[in-house]
C-alpha cells in the first residue's frame, strides 16, 4: 500500500553545460556550503573581536584542505590499487571532477589547515588551534549537510534496499528498487548537529570550556556516519566481504578523539571564547605632563 510513495530519482546532475563546461549541483552546493560558513565565521570574528581581515586566508585555506584531503582519502583509503597501480591512475588523482571525494580524508587535511593558520595568525590575534577547530565544526555541520545534498543529487552512496515509504529508486544508476536516501540521513543529521551547536555557541559559550565543541562534534557526527553506514551499499569491492567498512573503521579513530577532546576540556577548563588581554596604557611623555600643570 506504501508503494506509490516510493520517490523515484533521476534529477540531472548537471545544471547547465556550455561546451566541455558543465554546471553541476554538487559544486554549486559544495561551495555554497563554504559561503555560509564565511558568514558563520565572520560572526564569530565580530563578536569576539578577532579582526574580519581574516576571514579571506581563512576561506582560501579551508577550500583547498577539504579539496586535496577529502581527494586522497578517496584515492588512499578506498582504491589504493586503482591510484597508485598505474601512471593513468596515479594522474586522476589531480581531477577531482571525475568523482571520489572522502570525508574523513578531508577531516584530516582540515585538522593540518587550521594548525597551518592558528600558528601564522593566531599567536598575533589571540586565538590558538583548539579555538579554530571549536569554531570551525559548527560551520561544517552546515558545509557537510550541503555536501550530501549535492550527493543525493548525484545519485551516489545511497542505502540498501528499503520498504519504507520514503526510499529513493536512483534511476540514473539502474536501480529499480527503492534504496534508502542515506544521503539525506545524514545531511538531517549534520543540520541539527550544527543548530544545536550554533544555539549553544550563542547563549551559552560564555559558560563553556574550550574543546568541548569539536569534543561534541566529532562523538555525534562520527558516530551518526557510523550508525548510518549499516544501511549503505558497498562503495568499493573490498567492503562486501567486511563486517565494519571503511567509512565505519574510520569513524572509529575520531569518535574517540571527541571523547579525549571532552576530557581534555574539563581539565583544562580554557573559555571557548577568544581572551583579548589588555594593553598597558602608554604613560604620558614629559611634555604631556607639562600641560596638566
Amino acid at each position: 500500500m506504501f508503494e506509490t510513495l516510493f520517490i523515484n530519482w533521476s534529477m540531472n546532475p548537471e545544471i547547465f553545460s556550455l561546451g566541455p563546461l558543465s554546471v553541476r549541483w554538487y559544486g554549486l552546493l559544495f561551495i555554497s556550503g563554504f559561503i555560509l560558513g564565511w558568514y558563520i565565521f565572520k560572526w564569530f570574528f565580530k563578536r569576539e573581536g578577532i579582526p574580519e581581515t581574516l576571514l579571506d586566508p581563512l576561506l582560501y585555506t579551508l577550500l583547498i584542505g577539504t579539496i586535496v584531503g577529502a581527494r586522497l582519502g578517496h584515492c588512499l583509503f578506498y582504491q589504493p590499487d586503482y591510484y597508485l597501480g598505474s601512471w593513468q591512475g596515479f594522474w586522476e588523482i589531480f581531477m577531482p571532477w571525475k568523482g571520489g571525494l572522502a570525508s574523513h580524508g578531508g577531516t584530516i587535511a582540515l585538522f593540518i589547515a587550521m594548525w597551518w593558520f592558528a600558528r601564522h595568525y593566531g599567536r598575533k590575534n589571540d586565538f590558538d588551534f583548539l579555538w579554530i577547530l571549536d569554531h570551525l565544526c559548527i560551520a561544517v555541520c552546515f558545509a557537510g549537510a550541503f555536501i550530501r545534498l549535492g550527493n543525493l543529487c548525484n545519485s551516489e552512496i545511497y542505502g540498501d534496499v528499503t520498504t519504507l515509504p520514503w526510499g529513493f529508486i536512483f534511476e540514473l544508476r539502474g536501480e529499480t528498487e527503492p534504496k534508502h536516501p542515506t544521503q539525506l540521513y545524514e545531511a538531517l543529521s549534520y543540520a541539527i548537529l550544527g543548530v544545536v551547536l550554533l544555539l549553544l555557541y550563542r547563549y551559552r559559550a560564555a559558560k563553556m570550556y574550550r574543546g568541548t565543541f569539536i569534543g561534541v562534534f566529532f562523538i555525534v557526527l562520527f558516530g551518526m556516519r557510523f550508525l548510518i553506514e549499516f544501511i549503505k551499499e558497498p562503495q568499493v569491492g573490498f567492503e562486501e566481504n567486511m563486517v565494519l567498512n571503511m567509512g565505519q573503521l574510520l569513524s572509529i579513530p575520531f569518535i574517540l578523539i571527541g571523547v579525549g577532546m571532552l576530557i581534555y576540556a574539563f581539565i583544562k577548563k580554557q573559555p571557548v571564547l577568544a581572551v583579548h588581554p589588555e594593553k598597558p596604557k602608554a604613560k604620558p611623555t614629559h611634555y604631556a605632563k607639562s600641560l596638566t600643570r
